[in-house]
């Protein structure tokens, strides 16, 4: 297997124990390879170090985990980088769902102004990491799992030369949700989901080898629609399936029932940034706990089921250094994968990793029900991605009122202004004013 030098942005995340944990558990398809751990806050960083060097030691695995004081000098020849990190944190995120909401918007993590500012933040961090790569890791490749994956994406593809790939499970995971809550087993059924990341409608709909996944989800939805049991977000999307014939992303639910996504965001006790907050503290007692013990353990129920959410992003390096070859839901640029959208635009689609890189695959068209307001999210895609990397406030007010979202001018100019204010310390001067 590859030796490789891996350097993890993000390492003192919540994420971080359960990716440390799982990369060292694999350690054959790494063998030799040494893992930096790399935070902005080194808080939490030798906790994650102590789970890794505690499980390699029970395993007999030959991987070294080490800690990164200095961002340049951690970069330095590394082959791949896996970026998975949120500038300002929950308190941040905390700002981007709750601001909006005073002004009749959808706070959210991803969508809207919420996931606007998410990609200010996070492409600025980029800059300083680009820079570096391109002084010390020439060969270096990154696997990217930070929020907005495809803005994030897009603005260093328009920008650099570095090669960069984005990744998200939602392809894999909200398909197969959608097909349990209408009573199928989604082992049963084929599905590709394609078009933006958080913006993805499935194209191939089969079960059990049959195109006649559309009948059996209307059908779901009339059998089980009722069911009090099934929580607001999984009955809302399939009613959307059975209404369309074709399975969405679940953050669709926010322009297909906007009002009632306000008003349930609006109604709760705290939002979901200031939930993650607040359970941050108990998160860790549990890592420092199991950081201490010979054999660690870690328990997903312990960090509400968010612990292996990079695993994913695992099997896709390892497809990459071992030149495995293997299809995933991948989130690149277009290539002629998906024929509404430009070949420069980064898509979600599938496509084959190796170590020559990634390689989308031709699937098929979005349906015409569904995809204007795809085509519109991606160009907001790139305004915004535009506007972080080198663009001004009037750039900035301009790309987040193109959001289907926002929409109003008065609306963007003063959200845009209050969130700047909020987050300006993890904000280039230029977009401030």
């Amino acid at each position: 297997m590859s030796r490789i030098k891996m350097v993890y942005i993000g390492a003192g995340s919540t994420r971080a124990p359960g990716t440390i944990t799982s990369l060292v558990q694999r350690h054959e398809q790494f063998s030799g390879s040494e893992i930096v751990l790399l935070d902005t806050d080194p808080t939490h960083l030798p906790v994650v170090k102590r789970l890794g060097d505690n499980l390699a030691r029970h395993l007999g695995a030959d991987i070294t985990v080490t800690i990164g004081t200095d961002q340049r000098s951690a970069l330095a020849d590394a082959d791949i980088v896996l970026a998975s990190f949120r500038p300002g944190g929950f308190e941040a995120r905390s700002v981007d769902d709750t601001v909006p909401l005073k002004y009749d918007v959808i706070g959210d993590e991803t969508q809207g102004p919420g996931g606007f500012f998410m990609a200010l933040r996070s492409v600025h961090a980029y800059r300083s990491i680009l820079s570096d790569l391109e002084a010390v890791a020439p060969r270096a490749r990154i696997v990217n799992f930070t929020n907005p994956v495809n803005i994030v994406a897009q603005a260093i593809q328009d920008n650099t030369d570095v090669p960069v790939l984005s990744l998200c499970e939602g392809p894999l995971a909200y398909p197969a949700g959608t097909i349990s809550t209408a009573g199928l087993d989604p082992a049963r059924a084929e599905v590709v989901s394609v078009g933006l990341n958080h913006g993805s409608w499935s194209v191939v709909n089969r079960y059990d080898g049959k195109d006649d996944l559309p009948e059996l989800l209307r059908e779901g939805w009339e059998k089980h629609g009722g069911d009090p049991d099934i929580g607001w977000t999984d009955r809302k999307i399939l009613q959307l399936s059975a209404a369309v014939g074709h399975i969405p992303s679940h953050y669709l639910q926010y322009y297909y029932f906007e009002r009632e996504a306000l008003a349930n965001q609006k109604a709760a006790a705290r939002s979901r940034g200031q939930d993650l907050l607040a359970h941050t503290p108990v998160f860790w007692e549990h890592y420092v706990e199991e950081s201490l013990k010979d054999v660690p353990r870690l328990d997903p129920e312990r960090s509400r089921g968010a612990i292996f959410e990079l695993d994913f992003a695992l099997d896709v390096i390892d497809s990459i250094v071992n030149d495995r070859g293997r299809r995933f839901p991948v989130n690149a640029r277009n290539d002629g994968s998906l024929a509404d959208f430009d070949d420069d635009l980064v898509v979600e689609t599938e496509g084959t990793v190796d170590r020559d890189w990634v390689h989308t695959l031709p699937q098929p068209r979005l349906p015409h029900e569904v995809r204007g307001l795809i085509l519109q999210l991606a160009e907001y895609q790139r305004l915004t991605a535009a506007a972080a990397w080198s663009g001004t406030r009037r750039d900035g007010v301009t790309a987040l009122l193109s959001h289907p979202l926002v929409r109003e001018l008065d609306v963007a100019e003063r959200m845009y202004d209050e969130m700047a204010h909020a987050h300006r310390h993890l904000l280039p001067a230029r977009l401030l004013s």
